[in-house]
Parts: structure tokens; C-alpha cells; sequence
């Protein structure tokens, strides 16, 4: 994602060919549309999660597990179990990582390029998505939706971001990588639209850390 996020997803983590660009445009706007309705429905969203990095030969490389929470507009808070401990608050404005190993705390400012982090498609505004990335619907059946987001900007932080729902539900995450690594974060324990209170999205850490700010 950035910086200290490549524990979240270590591989950080940019076309499909169509005969007619008009019909491109159509479907792609359609897609975009289609996705943004079903983000928006989320006015919080609450999950476990296990994260698997795969490398370019198939191989499962790395395995983590953890728990994250997002609200409209902007909050988010993810928090990565050990033995990979990393906790990360985002208020709209700011976003905080504390490493509790490194005993280091970052601060970044939400800038374009960390808006479009993939987990932060939860909390943040997706009205827009076609002005930052290409979006198509891959064909499925039954109560599956995929979608495939590929970012428009060379200053990317990853090459393609697809995800998964079932009934509206959002389920997975699949981040492709410039070095074909794959990371795949599986959500369980699924709720949506439950009341959060605001205080839930302050990071906690010890006045003994370092604190670095990365808010150019």
C-alpha cells in the first residue's frame, strides 16, 4: 500500500483490449457505476480477515490474519495480528501506523496516491472511481459480482485490484503486483451497517515510541 503498509499487503502493492471504444467507454462506466452503488451502501463495515501473499510461481510465501473496521467518510482502522503486529487509523486527513515491534509510529498525510489504497475503497468517497481507475465487471454467475479495478495513474501503488462480493457483500480482496506476486485478504465475520461510535477509529500507543511524519 505505502511505506509501512507493505506488511498489510507485502506485494505492494497498469489493458484489456476492446474492438470499439465506444463500447469500452459504455461498459466501463456502467461497471464503475455498478460498484459505487454497492460501496456507498456501506455506511460501516466490520470484519475478520486472513491475508495470504503468493508469489509468481503459485507459492503461498506468507500468512496473516486480523481484524479491520471502516466508516463513511473516512475513518478506517486496521489492525494486523502477531507475530506481524501493525495497527493502521485512517481520519480522513491523516493516516497513522503503528508498529509495535519497530516501536515506530508514521503519519501520512491522505494524499492522492495513499486515497487510493484499496482497503480505504471502504471509508472513502467512490462516487468518482472512473476518474482514478479502469473499471470492468468480469462475467459471473448466480449471487457473485466481480470487479476489476486497474489504476490510471503510472505513480501506482499496485497493478490491478480485484474484488469479490456475494449478494452485495464484499468477501475478497485480490492485489496484483508489477513483480506477479498476489495477495489475497478473505473477509469472515461480516458486519455491515452497525452502529460505530467515532472513538473507535483513535490509535492507542505509548508516549515512548518514535514518531515519524511523513506529511509533505
Amino acid at each position: 500500500m505505502f511505506l509501512s503498509l507493505n506488511r498489510i499487503f507485502p506485494a505492494l502493492m497498469t489493458t484489456v483490449l476492446l474492438l470499439a471504444c465506444g463500447q469500452a467507454q459504455s461498459g466501463e462506466h456502467k461497471a464503475a457505476a455498478e460498484l459505487a452503488g454497492l460501496l456507498t451502501d456501506y455506511r460501516t463495515y466490520q470484519a475478520d480477515f486472513i491475508q495470504i501473499l503468493v508469489n509468481e510461481g503459485g507459492d503461498k510465501v506468507q500468512e496473516s490474519s486480523g481484524s479491520l473496521k471502516a466508516k463513511r467518510p473516512g475513518l478506517f482502522y486496521w489492525e494486523q495480528n502477531p507475530p506481524l503486529t501493525q495497527f493502521i487509523v485512517s481520519n480522513g486527513e491523516k493516516v497513522t501506523v503503528y508498529d509495535p515491534d519497530l516501536e515506530q509510529v508514521t503519519i501520512h498525510s491522505l494524499d492522492d496516491r495513499i486515497a487510493t489504497t484499496p482497503a480505504l475503497l471502504l471509508s472513502g468517497e467512490v462516487e468518482h472511481l472512473e476518474e482514478t481507475y479502469k473499471v470492468t465487471r468480469q462475467a459471473s454467475g448466480g449471487d457473485q459480482q466481480v470487479f476489476v479495478l486497474e489504476p490510471k495513474s503510472q505513480d501506482s501503488l499496485f497493478v490491478s485490484l480485484q474484488l469479490r462480493f456475494t449478494d452485495g457483500v464484499l468477501n475478497e480482496m485480490r492485489l496484483n503486483d508489477s513483480l506477479s506476486q498476489l495477495s489475497i485478504l478473505s473477509f469472515d465475520n461480516i458486519r455491515l451497517n452497525e452502529t460505530v461510535p467515532d472513538s473507535a477509529f483513535v490509535l492507542k500507543y505509548p508516549d515512548s515510541v518514535d514518531v515519524i511524519r511523513d506529511e509533505a
